[in-house]
């Protein structure tokens, strides 16, 4: 297989195993709230800020070091194994220890039973790391899809078999828990690669060296994110953070399906070329175009059909999260700038600017929420979309040099997808005018909305649009040769 073919074909196995697991948690996620209501998702939401601060750590940023070396051995990858696995064990004793305080600050007892329990997620984060590098590196993606099926559908049995047995929260607890050990099992499984009996402080020198940048920026980057649910939770309700929460989680999900899928298979592709700064120019433009015509009528679409899909789904008492979704709507949508931009930098091996980047934007968006704060949780969110328009111009500011291709360019490139996105929104949003029902509502918009978009795309001669349907015609062409 040539090295195009091998691009594509990771890029569909890691889109559908994307996809597929976010699909999956949307739908467990949407029985889940008619069953437990907004309580004890926001509870849940406070817990797994700590979690995944905590997370952060047990990569150490080694992670994309590992991948970013041109000559990654056995010994570089035992060695990251070892570390972050020991790191991540001292982590969790000091998340055991500390889940009393944690308690007392939030006022609930029952918090520290289940910081212990869920905390093991940091433990099997150490674990899952260094694999999922290698079959980053090696591009096995098709790996990831069945690991992530396995534990995606296992935890969605077992959480929503115990929500309805009465379990409460500790449903939602067997659902993050086993989702990620199931799929850390699966991987350990089926990738070859195993840890050897070696290990090298020099050799771990040399990619902390690159990787402690990257840690530093995910960390405050993790930390800006996770604290919006702290805060939240502490200073209104968790009521009001669970349906924080939701507005957020939707759209998150879905940007995940399609972003992630990109920002994993480009960092390795980028990486092998990163001495040809034409060519990862070019890769990132493309990233850019195709992923941006892809996720922008997704986010106009949910924006638009928002508060008849809540209602319809969720129900009444889950109508104050629709702000929140078609503000984070707005957010995700220009997700394909941010991912892009900083797969470029890190795979230029400039965790430097990198980190850089991500002090400046981490300034301006706790100015930002120190302000917000006091107005309440909505504006919160509307400040956070403010600090995501200025972070597009940040992230893309050093590619101006790096790679000659500016904000201003990007923006351009972008145009047909925006336009036509917000032009589809607007019709779809007119259907709600009718006055139907929230079911017949919602099936005359998204059929709409998607005949809207393709005819769109044909009229104006997209690019994207083109680009998308010549690599379906080749991959199927290439599936015939095969057969």
């Amino acid at each position: 297989m040539d090295k195009k073919s091998k691009v594509i074909s990771n890029l569909i196995w890691r889109f559908f195993e994307r996809f597929g697991a976010q699909a999956v948690s949307i739908v467990v996620s949407i029985i889940l709230a008619r069953k437990l209501g907004p309580g004890p998702a926001g509870d849940i939401a406070v817990i797994m800020a700590v979690i995944t601060i905590l997370k952060v750590f047990a990569d150490s940023g080694m992670g994309n070091a590992l991948i970013q070396k041109k000559d990654t051995d056995d010994l570089d990858y035992s060695s990251v194994f070892f570390f972050n696995l020991g790191f991540s064990l001292l982590l969790y004793a000091g998340l055991f220890f500390a889940a009393p305080a944690i308690s007392r600050l939030y006022q609930e007892p029952s918090y520290v039973p289940i910081l212990r329990v869920l905390g093991l997620l940091v433990v099997v984060s150490g674990l899952f790391n260094v694999q999922q590098a290698y079959v980053a590196k090696t591009l096995q993606f098709k790996r990831f899809f069945f690991a992530t099926l396995g534990g995606t559908l296992f935890s969605a049995v077992l959480s929503i078999s115990m929500a309805y047995l009465g379990f409460g929260i500790w449903s939602l607890v067997a659902l993050q828990l086993s989702n990620f050990t199931v799929n850390t099992v699966i991987l350990w499984f089926t990738v070859e690669w195993r840890p050897k009996r070696m290990f090298s402080f020099q050799r771990l020198k040399g990619l902390l060296s690159y990787g402690w940048k990257l840690l530093a920026a995910a960390f405050m980057d993790t930390v800006y994110l996770q604290v919006y649910p702290l805060i939240i939770g502490a200073a209104y309700s968790k009521e009001a953070l669970g349906q924080f929460d939701k507005g957020r989680n939707w759209p998150e999900q879905i940007t995940q399906s399609i972003n992630a899928s990109i920002d994993a298979v480009l960092l390795p592709v980028l990486s092998a070329e990163q001495d040809d700064k034409t060519r990862v120019r070019d890769m990132t433009r493309r990233a850019i175009m195709t992923s941006s015509y892809v996720m922008m009528p997704m986010m106009a679409g949910l924006a638009a059909c928002a508060k008849p899909l809540v209602h319809f789904l969720l129900g009444d008492e889950w109508l104050p999260s629709v702000p929140f979704l078609q503000i984070f709507c707005v957010i995700y949508a220009f997700y394909p700038l941010h991912t892009a931009n900083l797969n470029a930098i890190k795979a230029m091996g400039r965790s430097d600017v990198f980190l850089k980047l991500e002090i400046v934007k981490k300034i301006l968006e706790t100015t930002v929420l120190i302000i917000t704060v006091r107005y309440g949780v909505l504006a919160m969110a509307l400040g956070e979309l403010g600090c995501s328009i200025a972070s597009q111009l940040i992230n893309a500011w050093p590619n101006r040099k790096l790679l000659d291709y500016s904000y201003w360019r990007q923006l351009w490139d972008m145009l047909p997808s925006i336009l036509l996105s917000a032009g589809m929104a607007a019709a779809v949003g007119l259907v709600m005018k009718l006055g139907l029902g929230d079911l017949p509502t919602l099936l005359l918009q998204v059929p709409l909305g998607v005949l809207l978009y393709v005819l769109g795309s044909v009229l104006f001669k997209v690019e994207s649009f083109r680009f998308l349907w010549e690599l379906v015609k080749q991959y199927r062409n290439r599936k015939g040769e095969q057969a």
